[in-house]
């Protein structure tokens, strides 16, 4: 036992540190005991990925990606939340469930604060997003019992996210009232949908994975349908690869609109007791970098076509080359397959890739894949009376 620790906030964060879940903890304003807690119990690193104090302005709208309406706010807390949450995908290890918490507040100091004192926490993981606010009663406390007060919502949030039980007090005032919204999504398709988490692995099994880290190949697509072109194809890159080669779905589309839910199913479906297939919203190879970092891309000639020609990115040279030298930070490259378009079977040999970028494109070899029917010229077979 710690005897500087209430024994029953011992009890808990041997709790937390208990559990499965791991966090990223970000604090502004308020929140530090909960640090102290944590790092004072034996088994903080099996709780604690990073803990960060985005204390000035712009630490703020750094770590948030914007300057937010209000620094002390129930959104300024989901936004460092959301942010938290991130930074633990980054930092996980496998699928390890993680969590971002973080806290904003303001609170009593040495000098007089015309404002309310209040402080808002967060957490953010793959199914929810939950905030609890609070205003406290002006020169009721000092600055450590407000800053106490703050700790122990920032275990609370950290808890709820755990499914650690909370049940310790938190000493208010009569006149204090922790309001409490929280948003909670029935699958990770409906999180994925309304932006809440960046992809979806479905397993053959039907069982879903949100934020899922994915390595080896990516084999985009519509899959409408799937056929034994993407499944060949997906065959031939990994074998050249020597590593899985996992499909992907986007739900939207540069030039048609999202699918609906009904239609997600539907595709999704095909790949039951079949493989995985990852779901996202990524229209372009660019953010699909950013999802997959270091995986190779699975495309045909007439997408690799399309990634160098500026057409595509608004007649822009500038832009293309910025996407691509994107695309390339992120560690990704380009296995690219023949295809057969007006009677020509055309291969990579053929595109005009921009000088200084020819190791983001490897050939898949004839002899390895070709496969000459399309999912249009399918989609019109199978409608055919």
């Amino acid at each position: 036992m710690n005897p500087s620790i209430n024994p029953e906030i011992q009890s808990l964060v041997e709790g937390l540190h208990a559990s499965s879940t791991m966090a990223v903890i970000a604090t502004a304003g308020a929140g530090t005991q909960a640090i102290s807690w944590l790092f004072g119990v034996a088994g903080a690193s099996r709780t604690v990925l990073e803990l960060l104090v985005p204390y000035s302005p712009s630490s703020f709208v750094e770590f948030v990606g914007h300057e937010p309406e209000q620094f002390v706010a129930a959104q300024a807390a989901r936004d460092m939340a959301r942010s938290a949450y991130r930074r633990a995908l980054h930092l996980r290890e496998g699928s390890t469930p993680v969590v971002g918490v973080a806290c904003t507040a303001t609170i009593a100091t040495d000098r007089p604060k015309r404002g309310e004192h209040r402080c808002h926490v967060a957490f953010w993981n793959e199914a929810s997003v939950t905030t609890f606010s609070l205003e406290f009663v002006k020169g009721l406390r000092d600055r450590a019992g407000e800053d106490g007060i703050a700790s122990m919502l920032v275990l609370r949030a950290l808890a709820e996210a755990s499914y650690v039980a909370f049940g310790l007090g938190l000493g208010l005032d009569a006149r204090e009232r922790i309001e409490v919204d929280s948003v909670r999504y029935e699958d990770s398709v409906k999180a994925l949908i309304a932006s809440h988490v960046s992809s979806v692995t479905i397993r053959p099994d039907g069982t879903m994975a949100a934020d899922e880290p994915v390595r080896g190949g990516v084999l985009s697509g519509s899959f409408n349908p799937l056929h034994e072109g993407h499944e060949r194809l997906a065959s031939a890159a990994s074998e050249m690869l020597g590593e899985d080669v996992t499909f992907e779905l986007s739900i939207t589309n540069v030039d048609k609109p999202p699918l609906e839910d009904a239609e997600i199913q539907r595709r999704v479906a095909q790949f039951a007791g079949k493989c995985p297939v990852v779901v996202t919203q990524a229209l372009v190879f660019y953010q699909k970098a950013v999802l997959f970092p270091g995986c190779a891309f699975v495309i045909g000639w007439d997408t690799a076509t399309r990634l160098v020609d500026p057409r595509y990115y608004d007649g822009k040279l500038s832009r293309m080359m910025a996407a691509l030298e994107d695309i390339r930070r992120q560690g990704c490259r380009f296995l690219v397959a023949g295809r057969v378009d007006g009677g020509t079977f055309h291969t990579l040999d053929e595109v005009a890739i921009p000088d200084g970028l020819e190791d983001l494109f490897m050939p898949i070899p004839e002899t390895a894949f070709r496969f000459d029917l399309s999912s249009t010229a399918l989609r019109l077979t199978s409608q055919r009376p």
